[in-house]
């Protein structure tokens, strides 16, 4: 039994929504065994945490790992360039307090092998759910990269494909977007009953669905679907919050993606069309946001990490854009940590630092409960009671 005693910090405890000073972490065989004011036993390592303040790791729920924040992608890379950088920026993930990875699109299910090879232990990576090939229309919103699928029957069959390739997630997606060129944010596209179609197959194997949703009617199409968590959401109104409560929906908002095209724009290299659809829409976001969170809408941090200048390094500059908006730094930081839990079901192994939790840490040198900015500066990360990175 290997035996690990984090003390010397301030440790966040996000379900009561309060800061421990002066207790410690023991960790039995990478799980948590207690939390409180403790005594090292005998024989374990210590680490001595010197005043930092330590977080549950942090989710992203909303990434590309197969897709490098460029300017311009072009989709053109080799599957073994795509596998190489892909690491690469999941070591970045590791390196700012990322534990656990929700991948909603990948490239030729390179995403799929990954997370098995790191559930095998052979990488460096985040815990990860990964989605396969997103499921659009033909010529739609994300087509470049997705399974294209026309009719209920098509997208029933595209849903079976993602699951037999080892998806953990299915995704669609019901409206156009900001980066494919020739489609509109707030145009619907796979309708109701393609949606429906994809989203029972999905449920029938105790799968879950999210849905690339920006326009109001593509969401309330989703919702009536029956889809888990809608991405984006641009366009909201009170009928969808109500509807999102009452079915237990969440909304992952991923404000970072528009926020970086917007502060680049056509300058560093954007296309365009695209600086001009994040433009018309980012204050409409802002705004939805702003309201779903009023409203009391279940909300998980994800920041669709692999668009534009939008880095695998950055994740918790959306707990600064959530606080900018209206959230404390607090319900920002449950957004990344226990409400992600819960959106991936894991909340009984991560999401908090209880006993029989895993021991995934993410440790800081300042307080974000204080100033939210501090979770920008990860010095360390602890995976399964392993020190897995140290500035």
């Amino acid at each position: 039994m290997k035996q690990t005693f984090i003390t010397g910090g301030n440790i966040v405890d996000v379900e009561a929504g309060t800061v421990l000073t002066g207790s410690s972490i023991l960790v039995e065989d990478g799980l948590i065994k207690e939390v409180g004011v403790l005594q090292a036993p005998e024989g374990a390592e210590v680490i001595d945490l010197k005043g930092a303040t330590v977080l549950p790791g942090l989710f992203n729920c909303h990434t590309h790992m197969n897709l490098a924040p460029v300017a311009n992608p072009t989709y053109t890379e080799t599957d073994a360039q795509v596998t190489m950088f892909s690491l690469e920026q999941l070591k970045m993930h590791i390196q700012s307090g990322v534990t656990f990875i929700r991948d909603v699109g990948g490239i030729h299910y390179i995403d799929v092998d990954i997370r098995d090879e790191a559930k095998a232990g052979k990488i460096l990576a985040p815990d990860m759910q990964v989605s396969g090939k997103c499921i659009c229309m033909t010529g739609g919103h994300g087509w470049s990269m997705g399974r294209e699928a026309d009719g209920p029957d098509d997208c029933r069959k595209a849903a079976r494909e993602q699951l037999k390739a080892g998806a953990d997630w299915v995704k669609v997606m019901a409206t156009g977007g900001v980066m494919t060129k020739g489609v509109e944010p707030g145009s619907p596209q796979l309708g109701e009953d393609e949606l429906r179609a994809a989203i029972e197959e999905a449920h029938k194997v105790g799968a879950k669905t999210c849905t690339h949703a920006q326009g109001m009617t593509g969401i309330k199409n989703a919702l009536r679907a029956g889809v888990d968590s809608i991405e984006h959401g641009f366009f909201m109104d009170d009928w969808c919050f109500d509807y999102m409560k009452e079915h237990g929906v969440y909304y992952v908002p991923t404000l970072a993606a528009v926020h970086w095209i917007v502060v680049k724009g056509t300058e560093a290299g954007i296309a365009d069309y695209v600086v001009r659809k994040a433009e018309n829409a980012v204050e409409a976001h802002l705004d939805t946001f702003r309201r779903a969170h009023e409203a009391g809408v279940k909300i998980a941090l994800g920041t669709d990490a692999g668009t534009p200048f939008n880095s695998h390094a950055m994740t918790a500059y959306e707990m600064v854009l959530m606080v900018k908006a209206g959230m404390t730094p607090m319900e920002a930081i449950r957004t990344g940590t226990i409400d992600a839990a819960e959106l991936c079901s894991v909340e009984d192994s991560l999401g908090s630092i209880a006993p029989g939790k895993k021991a995934h840490l993410a440790v800081f040198a300042e307080n974000p409960v204080e100033n939210i900015e501090a979770a920008l500066n990860c010095v360390m990360t602890i995976k399964n009671g392993e020190v897995v990175y140290r500035a």
